[in-house]
């Protein structure tokens, strides 16, 4: 039997993937708050330690658009060095620590897909709004990250596929505030895109950020 690790499976999307892997026959670990991660705590990374792999597939759904109580930013002179770290501890720091110590928990001779939730919005090339800068900016170095994280792992794991995917516009609380502009779809919906996705990548497509469709998007 396949085994997933879904990271931030109470949110909307991470629940709604739980749920669908599940009914594929997977073997799925949810791991989030109740289990004793946060993201913003490096030390309580240490739960990673007592996961038993290897997984076929690890999801990182896990994200704010702003601290509780902000907004994202429509202006820098909104930007606030408080807020903007909890953003970053949360979309890009508290990320990167997790990837550190994927390798382990995966298998070596078969194909393994480590998937993180992106934005377009974190897109430097397709930006041409401004505004958000906080989560703009986290998102851009959670790609980066996860660049570097491909490169790395192609060297231990050469059929491992590591992406960072963008669900498009999703109803759940996190989007909630700011519906309007594109259509949002339901949870269980954006699952199977994004699932969908990931089973059309190979190796070859490790290290690129793709949409819920499976296009790339420019970084």
């Amino acid at each position: 039997m396949q085994r997933a690790l879904v990271i931030g499976h109470r949110g909307g999307i991470g629940a709604a993937l739980a749920a669908a892997l599940t009914a594929r026959g997977l073997a799925v670990t949810g791991l989030g708050r109740a289990e004793g991660l946060d993201l913003t705590r490096p030390e309580s990374l240490a739960v990673l330690g007592t996961l038993d792999g290897p997984f076929d597939m690890v999801l990182m759904a896990t994200g704010i658009l702003a601290p509780p109580g902000a907004q994202p930013e429509k202006r820098l002179a909104a930007v606030t060095a408080e807020s903007m770290a909890q953003v970053m501890a949360v979309n890009a720091i508290g990320p990167a620590l997790v990837l550190g110590q994927v390798a382990r928990l995966l298998p070596k001779p078969t194909r393994s897909v480590v998937a993180v939730l992106s934005a377009r919005v974190g897109s430097i090339g397709d930006n041409d709004l401004g505004g958000w800068h906080s989560y703009r900016a986290s998102k851009a170095a959670l790609n980066m990250i996860l660049r570097g994280a491909a490169i790395e792992l192609a060297r231990s794991h050469p059929q491992a596929v590591c992406v960072a995917l963008h669900p498009g516009t999703v109803a759940t609380p996190f989007t909630a505030g700011y519906a309007g502009r594109h259509p949002a779809v339901p949870p269980a919906d954006a699952a199977a895109n994004l699932l969908a996705v990931i089973d059309g990548l190979t190796p070859a497509d490790t290290g690129t950020f793709r949409d819920w469709r499976g296009d790339v998007v420019p970084w």
